[in-house]
């Protein structure tokens, strides 16, 4: 666990992500294709996983640890519906204190490791007032108010570009493909914007007010730094949140993180099984051949 936010600036990042990766291959034979991170209340989809090895974050030279509750902090490499991946069960946000560059770290390994796509998860809350509690959405765009940005400071080109286009941060044609697979599985599936805050504490109604009217139909507080240094890591990106409260100023009640990491997992099965039937057709789309 990183003890100080000048510590990413000592260390070479490619040698700390070098250390890391050669860590986990000491220990897993498996080369994942496909990176998921799992978001809150939503740590069971591993379950689905045929794991191969699971490696706790404190074990993981340079990874941060996940402190916020039902957020495990393992990466476990395997197998689901015959494609290999990495998945991260659980993830850091930056409001227990990490800097930009720890929050999205995993998402550096998971480029690291070798994936061709990263699938983001998380629980959110619903903006849009055709949205209820307890629906899958897909994010087909982000608006960032948390004020920071993984790529502040020295880049390196080798990482990714100086400046990554973000026009299309969510990739096009794997959107594309869930609301397929969604149909085909008769799994409702909403489309929308989600809008990132830093937290940790949940909104007043003038600022849900505030992020409808700017176009948000959700908002969370993670997800959209770890799309941005995926994109920057020249990844392909999916993401879906599961929505966990209504947020609508006029008719709002409080809301416990309990009630919240609840509420996502009575709404897991839904996005495991479109997870287990989708990525077979995304690994098959980033290699025609297989």
């Amino acid at each position: 666990m990183f003890n100080e936010p000048s510590l990413i600036a000592m260390l070479n990042l490619r040698e700390m992500l070098a250390e890391s990766r050669t860590a986990i291959e000491q220990r897993c034979a498996i080369a994942p294709r496909i990176g998921i991170v799992l978001g809150t209340g939503l740590q069971r989809i591993a379950d689905r996983c045929t794991i191969e090895c699971t490696i706790p974050y404190a074990e993981i030279p340079h990874m941060p640890r996940s402190t916020a509750p039902s957020h495990r902090g393992q990466l476990h490499i395997g197998s689901w519906s015959g494609v290999p991946v990495a998945i991260m069960q659980g993830r850091v946000h930056y409001y227990e204190g990490y800097t930009m560059q720890q929050v999205t770290y995993g998402v550096r390994l998971m480029a690291a490791l070798g994936v061709h796509t990263l699938v983001l998860t998380n629980a959110a809350g619903a903006l849009n007032p055709l949205f209820r509690r307890g629906d899958l959405m897909l994010i087909a765009d982000h608006i960032n108010l948390m004020g920071d940005s993984p790529l502040i400071g020295p880049n390196d080109d080798t990482l990714g570009d100086r400046f990554p286009d973000m026009s299309e941060a969510y990739t096009a044609s794997l959107r594309q493909l869930a609301r397929q697979v969604a149909l085909e599985e008769r799994i409702p599936l909403r489309e929308g914007v989600l809008v990132a805050v830093h937290g940790p504490n949940l909104e007043t109604r003038a600022e849900y007010r505030f992020l409808r009217t700017i176009g948000a139909d959700a908002v969370g507080m993670s997800t959209v730094p770890e799309v941005i240094a995926a994109v920057h890591s020249r990844l392909r990106v999916l993401a879906f949140s599961i929505l966990t409260d209504e947020c609508f100023p006029d008719a709002l009640q409080p809301v416990s993180a309990e009630e919240i990491i609840a509420a996502a997992d009575r709404a897991a099965p839904m996005l495991e099984r479109l997870l287990a039937a989708l990525l077979p057709h995304v690994d098959r789309q980033a290699n025609p051949t297989l």
